[in-house]
């Protein structure tokens, strides 16, 4: 079973921080050939959801950027560590964060993500509706989503 976590930037711990940057380095740089700016502000303003496995390495990942004065949570740099695949956990990570949201930011209205389009099916069974065409972000086929936070 996995543990959860969700943090701001100022609470993770240099540990931590070095274990999501190098899980996300791993996918989306090298596995995924995409060479772009992988770290970036938004980690300074994100809620940083960590899933672990039971020797504490980080098995899954994702991000919640507040949005328009906290009225727009957008979920990014959802991953799954390569040695974690295959057993649903990339499901409960987008659930956990779209459970967690409500909570973390009360006044949001929807919820935003830009998924690779391969992933269009997987994002859509969670109710996410396609609000753009397809498009190349760094190299890699995109496609903007979004859903309204229900009362």
């Amino acid at each position: 079973m996995s543990k959860v976590a969700i943090k701001k930037f100022s609470e993770l711990t240099t540990t931590e921080l070095f274990n999501i940057y190098k899980l996300r380095v791993a996918v989306f740089i090298v596995e995924q050939k995409c060479y772009y700016q992988e770290v970036d502000d938004d980690d300074l303003i994100s809620y940083h959801l960590m899933f672990t496995d039971a020797d504490g390495n980080l098995a899954a990942y994702a991000r919640i950027i507040p949005e328009d004065n906290r009225t727009v949570a957008r979920i990014g740099r959802v991953v799954v560590n390569p040695n974690n695949r295959g057993g649903g956990l990339g499901r409960k990570l987008v659930q956990e964060a779209l459970d967690q949201i409500p909570k973390l930011m009360p006044d949001a209205t929807k919820i935003v993500l830009a998924g690779q389009e391969y992933l269009n099916s997987f994002y859509k069974s969670f109710g996410l509706k396609n609000v753009s065409d397809v498009y190349l972000e760094d190299g890699i086929p995109h496609i903007d989503m979004e859903m309204p936070i229900k009362d």
